[in-house]
């Protein structure tokens, strides 16, 4: 009877030495030297790609963001605010019950095909708003010149980036809206467009979020 407790005694301190010894291990010593290893040769990623302006962190450059005006009364939709470059519209073209304004508890697609009566109309919204919202008093802007990233959203809602075609489409009104010259915001898109991931994966595009850091400091130049 002795030698049975004793023997389980053993086992369970066997055991427990193993588990305080895990746990060291995978809980604290390799975490921080997976930790010390991240910040020490990639500290942007490790730290969620954040971008600043004025010296505070203001998002990240893989998370699209919502440029808008405050709701006026009455309205639930907040208006784009339209001093700034717009990003993809924000999942379900802002009309879907998903993610309508790049809110991070949720991200997918509309999942709806592309003859779906009800998506089909929304696109046709967003081209017409995207043609209003872009044409100026000495600029028009034709539904033919509309990209398709301009009516879509991506895959999770969330794209940070859109199209050289959408930017260079923003810049008379971007110009416009910040008593700008349609050179110097049509420059700020070609300093900011990045080309296609070692030169063959993806498409050209650029970060709508850097775009506006650059535009605000632009401005405060003027």
């Amino acid at each position: 009877m002795n030698n049975s407790v004793t023997n389980t005694a053993r086992l369970l301190g066997a055991g427990l030495r193993a588990l305080l010894v895990l746990t060291l291990v995978t809980g604290v010593l390799y975490p921080l030297v997976v930790t010390g290893i991240a910040q020490g040769l990639f500290p942007g990623r490790a730290n969620g790609s954040e971008i600043k302006a004025d010296g505070k962190v203001v998002g990240s450059s893989l998370i699209g963001q919502a440029y808008n005006l405050p709701p006026e009364e009455g309205r639930e939709t907040p208006a784009p605010d339209l001093k700034w470059f717009q990003g993809r519209p924000q999942n379900g073209l802002g009309t879907n019950s998903v993610n309508t304004r790049y809110k991070l508890v949720l991200s997918g697609a509309t999942n709806r095909s592309g003859d779906n009566e009800e998506l089909v109309q929304w696109v046709k919204d967003a081209k017409a708003a995207v043609v209003k919202d872009n044409s100026t008093d000495t600029y028009k802007v034709k539904p033919s010149q509309v990209p398709p990233d301009a009516v879509t959203s991506s895959g999770s809602g969330l794209d940070p980036d859109i199209s050289p075609r959408y930017a260079d489409l923003q810049v008379h009104r971007v110009a416009e809206r910040n008593g700008l010259s349609t050179a110097q915001v049509r420059k700020l898109v070609e300093e900011h467009t990045e080309g296609r991931t070692l030169g063959f994966m993806g498409e050209p595009r650029v970060n709508v979020l850097e775009l506006n850091v650059a535009l605000k400091e632009l401005t405060a130049k003027s």
